[in-house]
């Protein structure tokens, strides 16, 4: 059938992964350091990627292509929830650059290290869709505000998620994450959720 689906430019693509970050239906990997269409019959021709994309690599075509199947979209959300959310690597704080491409237009996840372990749900309920950033102010030893200062500062921040332990060590990532947002100049929307040793949302 002749439909709208979308075309992606590999001349113009730099990689990014935003445009796969934008596509709910998981029609978009990156292969080789380029955004690809995985799947014809998953891109419902809706365009969500296209203004995720920097570059400008992303359009509109219509052409014969397989009818979108949203029942196999739905059959693979479930396969892609039981696997890792995350995006990035590497995710300690200590050791991300403070420039990358993922953090153009991203919502940020600042979490203290433990509490992946504590929450089962970590993946779904805070890392889907966010850049992770995670750190243990007790075991480092170090404040992590000037790091997150200039990753604030010098990329393009949407917003800021901070999790963290409700034991009291844990108070410093949180400090580090508001005083870097203060610091940096800019103003954000951000929220703190506080989860206890036996894995509940506390707040």
């Amino acid at each position: 059938m002749i439909r709208k689906i979308i075309h992606i430019d590999e001349e113009k693509c730099n990689g990014c992964g935003l445009c796969a970050r934008a596509c709910h239906e998981s029609a978009i990997g990156i292969i080789d350091g380029k955004a690809k269409l995985l799947r014809e019959d998953y891109c419902d021709g809706l365009g969500d990627c296209l203004p995720a994309c920097p570059t400008n690599a992303i359009s509109f075509v219509e052409k014969e292509a397989a009818a979108y199947d949203e029942a196999a979209v739905l059959e693979n959300k479930k396969k892609l929830e039981a696997h890792s959310q995350l995006q990035q690597w590497p995710v300690q704080i200590k050791l991300v650059p403070i420039n990358a491409p993922y953090f153009d237009d991203a919502d940020l996840l600042i979490a203290a290290d433990c509490t992946a372990y504590a929450y089962a749900n970590f993946h779904q309920d805070f890392i889907k869709g966010k850049i992770t950033l995670i750190g243990c102010p007790k075991l480092d030893s170090v404040d992590y505000s000037e790091k997150l200062i200039e990753i604030i500062r010098q990329n393009n921040i949407k917003s800021v998620t901070i999790v963290r332990m409700e034991v009291p060590c844990c108070g410093g990532i949180q400090n580090a994450a508001i005083n870097a947002m203060k610091a940096s100049g800019k103003f954000l929307p951000w929220q703190v959720y506080t989860i206890s040793t036996d894995g509940r949302i506390l707040a």
